[in-house]
């Protein structure tokens, strides 16, 4: 290891400290099906009936009793429609005429599709064999009464939530949304819209972070920016500490001689870990504050994304009970143009992903990989990620690339 990591953790290291300490919330709420979209279920939902409800037919043909099966023509002694069950009489030798989703009359033993058919004015006659139950959907086929459809900790969207509307339930109980406090600190920064003095730059990563935490159903609640002054920056960490399950701050967790966020941190709360084996994002703090947790996001724009984007947002998910991975599989694929990479940290470079003219997947730079050129996100669409101890790479070579979920997608 070079000596300027020495001290550094390395990212699986943080990652597995952070998601070890945290306990997902249990305040749930109950809402009607379409105010649910996007958020996480807070109990297993079981199935009110059996799905399909009743047995009915796979698609239009007609309604048999093997018995009936003679070779003859077979007369049609009426219809069957989906929502109209068989009321009238079924007279011995002949079929019904069904349609897709009717209920299966008494005594049908199989329904033969329109196609398998011939008509002869008011008869039919069969051109294929027919087996018995062959195109009737048994009740409760799909789904048995009872039966556990959704999981606590599934993400509700457009797949289960028509899955609950079709069983008819109206409602479903929810984990609350996270409430988090975000903050920069900095006598550097300015809000956009307000002009800068000299020295001074723009507040990118609070605005970058309140979009994410909006795209991942947050409540967020801003505290703006907080100037380099101990007394306002421990004020701001206590209102923040009261009215949040997470406090989200950018900047002052360097080695600066302003860099108060560390300071107050130890004072008002506890450190488990800052200061990672990562590039970019290298001054990343995680702690806990008397009623929530805190992540102290780097200074640098690229920084910050890519630390919250890694760390934060699998804290969030488990915080709110989200099973599965937050984030998606990396991938080995081929680089298709050389990358500068020096050996010490792990290594999550933006990268373009796309076809080769073979159709295999290849990698290349998305541009200037300095932590602040924030550009080199809105031309990428995956990290590439290179091992820690890893030189440049050259083309041709193996990498792991990790593509951007929802949260980074434009």
């Amino acid at each position: 290891m070079e000596p300027f990591t020495a001290g550094l953790i390395s990212f699986e290291q943080a990652l597995d400290t952070l998601l070890a300490r945290i306990t997902p919330l249990q305040d749930a709420e109950t809402l009607p099906l379409p105010a649910a979209a996007g958020r996480i279920a807070a109990r297993p939902v079981t199935s009110p009936i059996d799905v399909p409800p009743f047995d009915n037919s796979a698609m239009d043909g007609y309604a048999l009793r093997m018995a009936d099966l003679t070779g003859a023509p077979l007369p049609v002694a009426g219809t069957v429609l989906a929502g109209a069950p068989w009321q009238g009489e079924w007279p011995t030798g002949s079929c019904l005429r069904i349609m897709t989703g009717a209920p299966i009359p008494p005594g049908c033993e199989a329904v033969v599709m329109q196609e398998q058919t011939q008509q002869q004015e008011e008869r039919i006659i069969l051109t294929a064999a027919v087996s018995a139950g062959q195109n009737i959907r048994r009740a409760g086929e799909d789904i048995r009464q009872g039966n556990v459809v959704l999981q606590a900790g599934q993400r509700l969207g457009p797949a289960e939530l028509p899955l609950l509307a079709s069983l008819g339930v109206a409602d479903v109980a929810v984990v609350r949304p996270l409430r988090v406090a975000i903050l920069s600190t900095g006598d550097e920064l300015q809000s956009p819209g307000q002009p800068l003095a000299p020295g001074q730059i723009y507040d990118t990563n609070r605005f970058a972070v309140h979009l994410m935490l909006n795209k991942l159903g947050c409540e967020v609640i801003d505290l703006g920016i907080i100037r380099d002054d101990p007394a306002a920056l421990r004020a701001a960490f206590i209102e923040a500490d009261t009215v949040a399950d997470v406090v989200i701050s950018s900047g002052g967790v360097s080695v600066g001689v302003a860099d108060y966020t560390r300071q107050m941190l130890e004072e008002l709360g506890e450190v488990a870990f800052w200061k990672l084996a990562i590039k970019p994002g290298k001054p990343f703090a995680f702690g806990r504050l008397a009623n929530s947790w805190f992540c102290g996001l780097p200074g640098n724009p690229v920084s910050a994304v890519l630390t919250f984007y890694q760390l934060v947002q699998p804290l969030l998910a488990k915080l709110a009970g989200q099973q599965g991975a937050a984030l998606p599989p990396r991938q080995r694929v081929r680089a298709s143009g050389p990358l500068k990479k020096s050996p010490g940290r792990l290594d999550f470079q933006r990268g373009v992903l796309s076809r080769a003219e073979d159709g295999s997947l290849q990698v290349a730079s998305s541009g200037h990989q300095g932590s602040h050129v924030f550009s080199s996100y809105q031309h990428a669409n995956c990290f590439i990620v290179l091992e820690r101890e890893r030189g440049n790479v050259e083309a041709g070579e193996w990498v792991e690339v990790e593509p951007f979920n929802a949260l980074l997608e434009s």
